[in-house]
């Protein structure tokens, strides 16, 4: 999949949604011991990169130095259900103090009256931050209402010529 694919695939409005709302990217990647592992993370945009921070020693920034292959997905839950799907590689970089992306993404999650409290913590917390950008190499966006998952797509073309 090329870069205008993509592009054309997070313009679409329902993919706007889900970048822009407060849900959790669910981040998988390989861990260390092989396994998979996939953690609720908060993200922002940047361009069209998907970016993340986190603790400088979390398991998986160890992780994706090794293999950098990650798969994300931001759903939402409610019928139909909206669903974008990425995948792509992820590059490490440590930086000093809080990324303002980073802070961007907490507000998304919670009201103005808890975010104050929330910032202070972070500020309080970190010195500095593990910063992990995704660049995509496919995109999919399934909003069961102009898209739907392939296999049911067949399914139905399969039925409808029988």
């Amino acid at each position: 999949m090329n870069k205008q694919e993509i592009a054309e695939i997070l313009a679409k409005p329902y993919a706007q949604q889900l970048l822009a709302g407060p849900e959790p990217a669910r981040f998988a990647y390989t861990a260390l011991d092989g396994d998979p592992r996939v953690v609720p993370i908060g993200f922002w945009v940047d361009g069209d990169r998907l970016q993340i921070a986190t603790a400088p020693k979390a398991a998986k920034v160890a992780a994706l130095r090794k293999n950098p292959k990650v798969a994300i997905t931001i759903d939402k839950g409610a019928f139909p259900p909206k669903v974008l799907l990425l995948r792509g590689a992820a590059e490490v970089e440590l930086v000093q103090g809080i990324p303002q992306g980073y802070l961007e993404a907490g507000h998304k999650v919670m009201t103005d009256d808890q975010y104050p409290d929330w910032k202070a913590g972070v500020e309080g917390l970190y010195t500095e931050m593990a910063v992990i950008t995704v660049t995509l190499t496919w995109a999919k966006l399934l909003d069961f209402e102009t898209t739907i998952p392939k296999a049911v797509e067949d399914l139905i073309k399969e039925k409808s010529a029988s």
